[in-house]
């Protein structure tokens, strides 16, 4: 019994330094879902590393943004984890949310291409913003692989624990619910699928948005009809694209 309050009260202070230090509480339900991961010591040296970081270099997203797609899609209300691989590295532009841009910000190429193949298969207009907050309102969990990243260096906080601690977020959701759309685009994306449980849920893999590999199997994937169909199917509501 004492060991048990003993792991509770280590995993509360744990919590409240990384409060205290970070900034960036989680707000909902993935603060019960996520306490044992985030007590462990590869996570506080991460946040310890993002702390650094941020007091000596320019760091994408705003810091009270960095959990931005836990804090706005609760655990309970996933029905899509839309993965992606770095925040964007301008100014700007990332607010926790992957491949979402802040308002104000031209849409990035990889968006461009998304709401191209959008307006193809459904009724979709495209829109002149690439601020896609909507879509984490309506249950997809807008997961980036790395929450973090320096002012014009892609990939700069990859290597440092990011990957472990999403990992553990794809694995929880696979495990824990069921009838969820995994979208994995691109090879980095498509690596996550070992995490991931195909007898309950629908994976969707294709090549990456983006202009290197669009034509590659993107284009023309209907994954957006696809997603509202399996939704439909499961009696659940279908996401609106429209932003």
């Amino acid at each position: 019994m004492v060991d048990v309050v003993d792991k509770k009260t280590k995993r509360k202070k744990n919590y409240e330094l990384f409060n205290q230090h970070m900034n960036i509480p989680l707000n909902n339900d993935w603060q019960q879902k996520l306490a044992k991961e985030i007590e462990k010591e590869y996570f506080l040296n991460l946040m310890n590393f993002v702390e650094e970081e941020i007091e000596s270099k320019t760091v994408y997203p705003p810091q009270e943004l960095i959990f931005n797609a836990l804090n706005t899609t609760s655990f309970d209300d996933v029905k899509i984890v839309l993965l992606g691989q770095d925040p964007y590295h301008g100014p700007n532009q990332a607010h926790g949310l992957c491949f979402s841009v802040q308002q104000g910000i031209k849409p990035p190429p990889s968006l461009v291409n998304m709401y191209k193949e959008l307006n193809r298969s459904t009724d979709f207009q495209i829109p002149s913003h690439g601020e896609l907050t909507s879509w984490a309102e309506q249950g997809i969990l807008m997961l980036n692989a790395t929450l973090t990243v320096r002012d014009g260096e892609p990939n700069s906080h990859a290597k440092h624990g990011w990957e472990k601690f999403t990992n553990s977020i794809i694995k929880l959701v696979s495990d824990e619910k069921e009838n969820v759309v995994f979208v994995l685009w691109g090879g980095n994306a498509r690596k996550k699928v070992k995490l991931i449980d195909a007898s309950k849920h629908l994976i969707l893999e294709s090549a990456h948005p983006s202009p290197l590999s669009v034509y590659r199997g993107f284009a023309g994937c209907d994954h957006f009809n696809q997603i509202n169909e399996y939704l439909l199917e499961k009696g659940k509501q279908p996401i609106n694209w429209q932003v």
